[in-house]
């Protein structure tokens, strides 16, 4: 079983970028679709992106797109979340998932990570 251990969060001021990385152990992501959540004070869960380890391809919410870059290394078994041009409503923790390309369950979640944006 795969096991998620994020790292990379901190404070910032609004304009300034972070790195999230999210590591896995256990098994490879060779099989799954890595996805990062957040959760912003007082809101629900919410989707930020996601990366199919087979061939790549990602997805983004309209709210992150062409500011946020979601990468990995199969050598490190190692997703990546490049932040840019950060915004005070970015606030949150920060959280990466795993599923199986072939479930929609998600196989783990990691303890998250906390991204503070200040204005």
């Amino acid at each position: 079983q795969v096991q998620l251990v994020e790292s990379g969060g901190g404070s910032v001021q609004a304009g300034g970028s972070l790195r999230l990385s999210c590591a896995a152990s256990g098994r490879t992501f060779s099989s799954y679709v890595v996805n990062w959540f957040r959760r912003a004070p007082g809101k629900e869960l919410e989707f930020v992106t996601s990366i199919t380890w087979t061939d790549g391809s990602t997805r983004y919410a309209d709210s992150v797109k062409g500011r946020f870059t979601i990468s990995r290394d199969n050598a490190k078994n190692t997703a990546y979340l490049q932040m840019n041009s950060l915004e005070p409503e970015d606030t949150a923790v920060y959280f990466c998932a795993a599923r199986e390309i072939t479930s929609s369950a998600y196989a783990a979640w990691g303890k998250g990570t906390l991204v503070t944006v200040s204005s």
